[in-house]
């Protein structure tokens, strides 16, 4: 490591105030015009208008100076929400939806998450890994440098830790801060469609003590959804999580106003993930608990359905993130650039509010603020340089990614 100064970038970031951004401060982000930014050994111990950070260094205090050539600075990434550990595409899949064919056609057909689940049980951890290894790695060169990475397709024991090995193994293994949530609770598999309480009494007597024990999973997540997990069920589900010393998301509301929003307020979990179909009242009860609204404005527009409504949820109080949903059925993209497109052109986020979402929020809702997610002194120098003048660049020149380099530590990671 070596200590550097990155000069001649115009900056934008969110600072941390100790909290997500909200409201009238989900937008709040700061410029620097002719900006740079000073880090020693991968932490940040400086930026703003380079005159004010030169007027503090010495030429001994600078091992390497980078001209960013005035490209636009911001933050790395943060993708808060992924599927991304499966081992098979379902492209046939997405063919016949084009097509007209329902998701419940396409399951009887085999296909759907259990389809993806038997992919990951007859699957080596090797191979489990090579397939994630390709995803995380071009999530990295449009610009993530943290990301979430959920279990899920395996929806047995030995299979789920087999999942959160290869996702603890790409944290160890890339430049990339990965962060590990147990999904047993994605579907019911197959050989308990006729007893699902079987299958929520084996998640929380055998997988959810499993998954403590093994110490990878830093956060446990539910599908609460119609026909998927009750509330009910739901609830149990996280409350044993919570005993077992794992964080709290949950798939809320996504088809249906289920109520899992509320379920995300009432046990004050970290994050509550998609929302399309959530209701006035749940939503003010999340902003009143301070739960996280994780949004994946590339999953509505996979499947061609609504949008949430993110410009209420701001108005409502509610934090706002966004994620990919990196998945092989309903949203196959590891593209943060393309989602905050979406976010600003479909979800009537503005480029600071989508800013925000993408980097410092999305880092409260993995756990990871007091690392990434803002330029701030003490923080990990993990940044992009886009090619353009402001953040705007990522939703104005849409279908390609305007991310030039990515900076994790303060270290190129792409390109090499």
């Amino acid at each position: 490591m070596m200590n550097k100064l990155f000069r001649n970038a115009s900056i934008t970031t969110p600072f941390d105030p100790g909290t997500p951004l909200a409201g009238k401060r989900q937008g709040e982000v700061h410029y620097f015009k002719h900006g740079a930014l000073y880090c020693q050994d991968g932490v940040i111990q400086a930026f703003g208008e380079e005159d004010e950070v030169l007027k503090d260094l010495s030429p001994s205090d600078v091992d390497g100076e980078i001209d960013c050539e005035g490209l636009c600075l911001i933050p790395g990434f943060v993708d808060p929400h992924t599927h991304m550990c499966f081992p098979k595409r379902r492209e046939e899949e997405f063919t016949l939806r084009m097509e007209g064919m329902d998701y419940l056609e396409i399951l009887r057909r085999g296909g759907g998450i259990l389809s993806s689940v038997r992919a990951v049980r007859a699957s080596s951890e090797d191979e489990l890994f090579s397939v994630t290894l390709e995803h995380a790695l071009s999530a990295q060169r449009f610009g993530t440098t943290t990301l979430e990475i959920k279990s899920g397709y395996g929806l047995a024991t030995e299979a789920e830790l087999k999942i959160l090995r290869v996702i603890d193994r790409i944290g160890r293994e890339t430049s990339l801060d990965v962060v590990p949530t147990f999904l047993g609770a994605h579907a019911v598999p197959e050989e308990y469609q006729k007893a699902p309480e079987d299958y929520v009494e084996l998640l929380i007597h055998n997988m959810i003590p499993a998954v403590s024990g093994q110490g990878i999973a830093r956060f446990c997540d539910v599908f609460c959804e119609k026909d998927v997990f009750s509330v009910d069920q739901s609830r149990r589900i996280l409350q044993a999580a919570r005993k077992a010393g794992l964080g709290l998301k949950i798939h809320a509301d996504e088809v249906y106003d289920l109520g899992g929003a509320g379920l995300a307020g009432e046990l004050q979990a970290t994050s509550a993930e998609h929302l399309l179909a959530a209701s006035e009242k749940n939503l003010r009860a999340m902003a009143r608990r301070g739960v996280i609204g994780v949004l994946l404005p590339g999953t509505a527009y996979s499947l061609r359905k609504a949008y949430a409504p993110a410009w209420k949820m701001v108005e409502f109080g509610v934090s706002v993130a966004i994620g990919t949903d990196c998945n092989p059925g309903s949203c196959y993209t590891e593209s943060m650039p393309f989602v905050f497109g979406l976010a600003v052109l479909n979800m009537n986020l503005s480029v600071s509010e989508a800013l925000v979402a993408a980097t410092l929020n999305a880092a409260y809702a993995i756990g990871m603020a007091e690392r990434v997610g803002s330029l701030d002194v003490g923080k990990s120098a993990d940044f992009l340089l886009l090619d353009g003048e402001s953040p705007a660049i990522l939703a104005y020149h849409a279908g390609v990614s305007p991310v030039v380099k990515v900076f994790k530590g303060g270290e190129l990671v792409f390109p090499l």
